[in-house]
């Protein structure tokens, strides 16, 4: 009766290396290997087990899970047992073995001008990608030999020079091989999809649109999850052909992978809205329809902030969508929080919200930091169960204010002194950024600040990111 053949584990020789081992000899002479069990047990240390198929077809059926090395004899017919042709993919479905070499170690390369000596060897390598494979051969076939561990056989063994002590070191060695290769493989396909993740990541990163404005831009961006350069925070500056410059600051809910998507769907959205002429309680409105339509979940929700600085930049329109107020630095006077009594929930919790702007004023020479919660709600103090909080926070950046910091120095240094208040790196995501003006910068350069390139934002430690045309706060 048959033996049924189970799905092949991912790493069959892992578990081997101080175990028992089951040998898998496939040879069409039954004469051809006389080494005994108890002499190559003797040999190996260890109890080994082995099993003999006479041609493909039988060996598909002894091909367990069990098996850690294979034996072949590269003198075997293909034809013997009605194995048909070598087709690994075809073989590997009726076998239930695997499907390939797309987990396995390093897939077999081009055969040369001998292909047709190392049918059977490529037919197992096709039904057994994960095992390790021994090349039996005659004395004289050194070059064929060679070719077949160039295909994809771990060692070669000379029929002539075979013995238990031979054998059973080849097999050890093998099945090491192999598994290193496994891994060296699989090391290398988790290195370059990070590397992907990581360029993809960078591309949904935004890219500040300030040329003409002669504000000034700063951002700090650090993503909670560990390894990852998107978070669940987002943020965004534009501006439009009238002259108005629109920040855009967010939070969604959550810290996972879903989060981050539904944070860059938001802000190329809040983008694609405002460079239509959408503003206010308007764009707002449709910004929680897609949320609606986009979020995995109805508890589900994102807090934002928008602000609209009109063209002569002293003053501002401000939208609260259940998210911290924004600060406000004028020349000459401590930083304070804008007013927020005015504004409207966060998108996703109420259908027929309604989000009120609410004019500021801004004055000559400013900044305005526009921030997530994450900023704000660290711990503080030795029993840590105290957040820092929105006054703990203004009282810091004033402190650092009266040091004569600003810009990306003043937002490296807040980002600093709150994960060393929080005793360490922060769990949430923290995106910050700071908007200026200063009219005498503005007249030296002509009306507008010089054009600088943006920097990538990274995860921990992050770079400087300016956008193009800006340059750093007055403040």
């Amino acid at each position: 009766m048959p033996v049924p053949v189970p799905q092949q584990r991912s790493a069959p020789a892992a578990e081997t290396s101080h175990g028992d081992l089951t040998l898998l000899v496939i040879e069409d002479d039954p004469a051809g290997t006389t080494i005994t069990v108890p002499e190559l047990s003797a040999a190996a240390g260890t109890r080994v087990r082995i099993r003999t198929a006479r041609n493909l077809t039988e060996a598909a059926r002894l091909l367990t899970d069990d098996v850690d090395c294979i034996l072949l004899d590269l003198a075997l017919p293909l034809t013997g047992g009605g194995a048909g042709p070598a087709t690994p993919t075809a073989d590997a479905g009726t076998s239930g073995a695997g499907t390939g070499t797309a987990d396995s170690g390093s897939p077999p390369e081009p055969v040369s001008e001998r292909a047709g000596e190392l049918a059977a060897l490529t037919h197992v390598l096709g039904i057994a990608p994960l095992h390790a494979v021994l090349a039996l051969t005659a004395q004289d076939d050194t070059e064929l030999a060679a070719e077949a561990v160039r295909v994809g056989a771990q060692d070669y063994l000379f029929r002539g020079e075979l013995d238990a002590r031979v054998l059973s070191r080849a097999i050890r060695y093998a099945v090491e091989r192999k598994r290193a290769d496994i891994a060296q493989h699989q090391l290398t396909e988790s290195r370059l999809r990070a590397q992907e993740n990581a360029r993809l990541e960078r591309g949904l990163l935004p890219t500040p649109l300030l040329d003409g404005s002669g504000l000034s831009f700063a951002a700090r961006y650090r993503p909670g999850r560990s390894r990852a350069l998107l978070g669940g925070d987002f943020y965004d500056v534009v501006r439009t052909p009238d002259g108005t410059v629109h920040a855009m600051i967010g939070d969604v809910c959550g810290h996972g992978p879903d989060e981050a998507a539904l944070g860059v769907e938001l802000r190329i959205a809040w983008r694609a809205l405002t460079l239509a002429g959408l503003c206010g309680d308007e764009l707002l409105s449709t910004l929680q329809q897609v949320l609606e339509h986009e979020r995995q979940s109805e508890e589900i929700f994102a807090t934002l902030c928008t602000v609209d600085i009109a063209p002569d930049g002293r003053r501002a329109g401000l939208c609260l969508a259940g998210h911290p107020a924004p600060l406000l630095a004028r020349h000459g006077l401590p930083a304070r929080l804008l007013p927020y009594q005015d504004g409207g929930p966060a998108l996703g919790l109420l259908p027929r919200a309604r989000w009120p702007r609410r004019q500021v004023e801004l004055g000559g020479a400013w900044s305005l930091m526009l921030y997530t919660d994450g900023l704000i709600e660290g711990r503080v103090g030795s029993g840590g169960s105290e957040r820092l909080g929105q006054d703990g926070m203004v009282a810091m950046v004033n402190s650092r204010l009266e040091q004569g910091l600003a810009g990306e120095e003043l937002l490296e240094a807040a980002v600093a002194e709150v994960r060393e208040l929080n005793g360490g790196e922060l769990t949430d995501d923290v995106a910050v950024l700071l908007l200026g003006r200063d009219p005498e910068r503005i007249r030296r350069w002509g009306g507008s600040a010089p054009r600088s390139h943006p920097a990538s934002v990274d995860r921990p430690p992050s770079p400087p990111v300016r956008a193009a045309g800006a340059q750093r706060p007055p403040l």
